[in-house]
Formats: structure tokens, sequence, C-alpha cells
């Protein structure tokens, strides 16, 4: 990243978090940060002993059973364990963790862990967060992206609310799977025959080709076939 890309990020950035200092609702935690769940997940105490589980808002870290999960886990923890923090927090998410942002020496961690490639602007709230802290956040992670930091050296990873759902990223060339309708195919050579959605179903020549109908007999007076896939 250039140098003139990062302070305008900076100036941004730093524009973004007065104002939302500036909210009425705004609760700010200053704190030793004695646990990292994993990338985007911390826990502060603060001087009075108290703890607090905070949520880094506005980005998503691989979840750790998933690739680079342990890897952006340690990529907070080196940034952050063991050190005093300050939290600007707007509100808690369902599971009642403060979601805040978390700055260390005037250093924007949620962005740090963009930045580095070990988390994912969460899309899905952008419109929860202050349109010039969204503005940033999809810029920076742009620019891992394009730099392949990271997670982004992966050809094809794997956001972490799509792995929750259990779905997983198609690899690139990777065939698609088909449904193609039609009447099953012999052939009279080798004596087997192909579905619809199998891989050589169009490899079966003209004059080798058997046509017949699925629920017909497998055995026809050329003698037995073999299914293939």
């Amino acid at each position: 990243m250039s140098k003139k890309s990062k302070q305008l990020i900076k100036a941004v950035l730093l524009t973004a978090l007065l104002c939302l200092s500036a909210t009425a609702q705004t609760q700010t935690i200053t704190g030793k940060v004695v646990g990292v769940s994993d990338g985007d997940t911390i826990t502060v105490l603060d001087d009075q002993q108290r703890q607090h589980k905070i949520r880094l808002d506005g980005i998503d870290a691989p979840e750790s059973n998933q690739d680079f999960g342990s890897r952006s886990k340690q990529s907070l923890s080196d940034l952050v364990f063991g050190k005093t923090v300050t939290v600007t927090s707007r509100k808690k998410d369902r599971y009642g963790r403060a979601l805040g942002n978390v700055t260390l020496d005037g250093k924007n961690i949620n962005q740090e862990q963009i930045n580095s490639g070990m988390a994912w602007f969460y899309r899905q709230y952008e419109l929860e967060l202050p349109a010039n802290v969204a503005a940033v956040y999809k810029l920076t992670e742009m620019l891992a992206r394009q730099k392949k930091h990271g997670l982004w050296a992966d050809a094809s990873p794997v956001p972490p609310w799509d792995f929750r759902r259990g779905k997983t990223a198609k690899a690139p060339g990777a065939p698609t799977p088909t449904t193609a309708a039609g009447p099953i195919v012999g052939n009279r050579n080798s004596k087997i025959y192909h579905l619809p959605a199998c891989p050589d179903y169009s490899k079966v020549s003209e004059r080798n080709r058997v046509p017949f109908r699925p629920m017909a007999t497998k055995s026809t007076k050329m003698g037995h076939f073999n299914q293939q896939s």
C-alpha cells in the first residue's frame, strides 16, 4: 500500500471514529486483553477487574476449524494480547458481546486484521457501520486481495458466513453438475451404458450408440450392458 493511500485511509478512519465517539449510545472500554478466542473476538479486563467479551465490529474472521482460522487468531493475538486497548462500542450482538472498534496506540485493530488478509470486511452488516468506516474497510480488503495477503493467497477462500452454513467454494475449473435429460445410451462396443449426466455420455460415437428408455431392461438383443457413473 502506498504512503498516500495509507494517509487517506487513516484520515477517513479518524473522521469516522470521531463521529462514532460523539454518539450518545457509544460505550468506551479500556483494559488489558486477557483472551483471544479467534480472529475477531477478544476478552478485555478493565481496571475494575470486569471482563468484557468484544466482537470486533465490521469484520469476520475464518472459523477456528476453517482454513486460516488458527493463523487469523494468532495474528490478532500478536497484535493485542497482554496489551491495553480502547474499545468503542455501539451495541451488543445476540450473544451479549460488545460489538466494538478496537484501537491500540492509534492503530485500528479491526482494519489491521483486514489489511493482513486475516479477516473479511463483513459486508452483510455494512449499513450498520458509519459510511466512512465501511468505505475504509472495503478499500482495505480490496488492497489486501490485490496483494494476496493472508487468506487471499488461496485461489478461492470460503467466507466464514458461507462456511458456517456448510457451503464451500467451487474449485476453479470444476465442472458444473448437470441434470441433463435424455435417453440412456449404451455403447455396443464396450457394453457400457451411460446416464445423461455421465462425463462420457457425449463421447459415444453415433455408430456405437444404442439409446433405450430408463425403465427398459439392461439386456438387449446385443447382450448385457453395464452401467457407468
